[in-house]
């Protein structure tokens, strides 16, 4: 019993117990907001600022053109357009997604950072979708 006594003795009164204690009274240093930073670091999937936004918008999106199409315009404000087919608001919000992800492909491909522009480019790309297509 003696020995057993000495040994967790001996452990806690060895370096690596004692450096754990250190820390306890130590505050987490503030780095600020950061876009790139996952929410929930713990979490299975990596949601940062950015991407949480950009699926919340898409989900309202769909919320409003199904409550558009389910309410306002009961036959789907069918028109045809440039591309001489005929479309529906939501056909014409996925032309406008899909063209927005080969958008952004293509400019991460072909010149990489930054992407401000090809936001600019997607929202016109949005536009013209939704007025000519």
């Amino acid at each position: 019993m003696k020995r057993v006594i000495t040994a967790l003795v001996a452990i806690a009164a060895s370096p690596a117990f004692a450096q754990s204690w250190s820390n306890v009274a130590k505050q987490e240093e503030e780095t600020g907001f950061s876009w790139t930073d996952p929410l929930w670091p713990s979490f299975w999937m990596a949601w940062t600022p950015a991407t949480f936004i950009l699926f919340c918008v898409l989900f309202i999106v769909i919320a409003v053109i199904g409550v558009l199409e389910g309410f306002k315009y009961k036959d789907g404000l069918e028109r045809k357009g440039i591309l001489g087919l005929t479309t529906t608001l939501g056909d014409r919000l996925f032309i406008t997604l899909l063209g927005t992800s080969y958008i952004f492909l293509a400019w991460l491909g072909i010149v990489g950072q930054p992407v401000w522009w090809p936001v600019a480019i997607s929202l016109l790309w949005g536009v013209f979708c939704f007025r000519k297509v």
